[in-house]
């Protein structure tokens, strides 16, 4: 019967499979991957909950394809934290690191990037429920989302804890893998390949929808009397999800590969020397998709732009409030009618967004 190691720390299981860790971080060192993990963190969390908010916001987003899509940003705010919990437990903390600890740390990423590729593949059959009948936006109803939106959840969170539900090296180290050292490689190889079939899938969906858009459209055009902008609503819905596919893929593809040839046992490829890399190119991709929303879709964009000139105009109001005396308040009428009047401006200013919606929709 083989031995297991579940009370080991991980200094045993990186040694064993000389995985390279930093032994020390000197001061620079730390201070940039400090500055530079919360500075790209803050902008993930910022960026996305303003996403989020957008589509609770703006009634004209209140459709299944915008509700995915904010459960898409949502995936990405869970991979701050997951990059959070990373950048406070790499380097040189990994050897120090107990077995469920590490389990922990792995876990939030690979849950993070299964929850982003189910909702991508969820975005693809709403869209093509909606392409199919020529429509902007499909008829799944709100409790059918909430149950999809669940379901990538579910699914995100079991994919994340299969290594620690079992399919590890804890009981057979002669297995385990080189980047990952309580991962065993047969997993490793099974997770790349999976994420890679259905990458390429995702791709050849997208690309035949977006075919198939285009070819409707043009032919749709010259027997139809709607505006040009709503008969291209569609397609600008399909080039931001391929964009976002797009980013998705190629900030992935690189990690993963690099996970299947660690899998394969692959000892002369060189992976220790650019998986610090490909790690980055994975969290720029929770980046760059708020970037790519608000850059395809100006309603977002618009919303996005509303949402922080009302905040900060609110606040600098609280301010010059917050400046004058009761006494003072209660002595001269007319500088509190000045005041009263630059808030009835001011909302008047913040309310345009809102009233604009409530006219349109």
């Amino acid at each position: 019967m083989n031995e297991c190691y579940y009370d080991r720390r991980m200094d045993f299981f990186y040694n064993r499979t000389k995985t390279d860790t930093a032994d020390e971080w000197t001061g620079p060192q730390l201070i940039g991957v400090l500055c530079f993990g919360t500075f790209f963190c803050l902008f993930i969390f910022i960026s996305n909950s303003l996403v989020i908010a957008a589509v609770v916001k703006n009634k004209r987003f209140h459709f299944p394809f915008y509700y995915l899509l904010a459960n898409l940003a949502a995936a990405d705010f869970f991979a701050g934290i997951a990059y959070v919990f990373l950048m406070f437990n790499t380097g040189p903390v990994s050897k120090t690191l107990t077995v469920n600890r590490w389990f922990l740390r792995q876990g939030l990423l690979d849950t993070s990037l299964t929850a982003s590729l189910v909702n991508l593949l969820v975005i693809a059959v709403e869209r093509h429920m909606s392409i199919m009948r020529m429509k902007i936006h499909s008829n799944l109803t709100k409790k059918r989302v909430t149950f999809l939106i669940i379901s990538i959840w579910a699914i995100a969170i079991f994919m994340g804890a299969v290594p620690t539900l079992g399919w590890n090296c804890l009981c057979d180290i002669n297995v385990c893998s080189s980047l990952a050292p309580i991962y065993s490689r047969s997993y490793l190889v099974f997770w790349s390949v999976l994420n890679l079939v259905v990458f390429f899938i995702m791709v050849v969906v997208y690309i035949r929808i977006y075919m198939y858009v285009q070819r409707k459209t043009n032919v749709l055009s010259s027997h139809t009397s709607g505006s040009i902008s709503r008969r291209r609503t569609p397609v600008k819905l399909m080039k931001t999800v391929m964009t976002v596919l797009g980013a998705f893929v190629v900030c992935w593809t690189p990690g993963l590969v690099v996970l299947l040839l660690d899998g394969l046992n692959c000892t002369d490829c060189g992976i220790q020397n650019v998986k610090r890399w490909f790690l980055l190119l994975a969290l720029l991709n929770s980046v760059m998709n708020p970037i790519i929303y608000s850059y395809k879709d100006d309603e977002m964009w618009a919303t996005m732009k509303r949402m922080i000139c009302c905040s900060s105009e609110d606040k600098s109001q609280e301010r010059r409030s917050s400046r004058i005396p009761s006494t003072v308040l209660c002595r001269s009428t007319d500088i509190s009618g000045h005041y009263i009047e630059d808030g009835i401006i001011q909302g008047t200013i913040c309310g345009k967004g809102d009233l604009g919606d409530k006219g349109n929709s």
